[in-house]
């Protein structure tokens, strides 16, 4: 009895192991394409309130494949980003435009994930800076 709960146990184990290696599906397997930011953070420092909140990551596809960027997402609503939807031909440059909203004063720091069709995790873009704080309402307003 106990060479058959052994035998069962140590089959349950393989089983599992077995399963916890699944082979990556096609779409995330290296195609060739890879992709190389001229920089991956920007620090805004002090932007005025309602200033200019945007910054244009560049990018260049160094492999030999033709690269896709499938999705960019940022972490919050606040910042939006926009790139290429057309696929970067092998040793061509793109842009990733993002811009945040300068009207929400105060310290802030996003990140924005750009996945592609390289096979790898997504790369992580950061914005930083600090918005000033709106100007105060004119006396000369609040006495009429």
């Amino acid at each position: 009895m106990r060479k058959m709960i052994a035998f069962y146990g140590i089959a349950a184990f393989f089983a599992v192991v077995s399963c916890s290696q699944t082979p990556q599906p096609a779409a995330a397997q290296n195609t060739g394409a890879a992709i190389e930011f001229e920089t991956t953070e920007h620090d805004f420092g002090t932007i005025p309130f309602k200033g200019d909140g945007t910054f244009e990551f560049v990018f260049k596809n160094t492999g030999k494949d033709p690269l896709l960027l499938t999705n960019v997402r940022s972490s919050c609503g606040c910042t939006v980003p926009e790139w290429p939807k057309e696929p970067i031909n092998k040793g061509k440059q793109g842009v990733i435009k993002v811009r945040y909203n300068t009207r929400i004063s105060g310290s802030f720091a996003k990140s924005i994930s750009v996945y592609t069709n390289t096979g790898e995790g997504p790369v992580v873009l950061v914005i930083r800076g600090k918005v000033e704080a709106p100007p105060a309402a004119s006396e000369d307003a609040t006495d009429k």
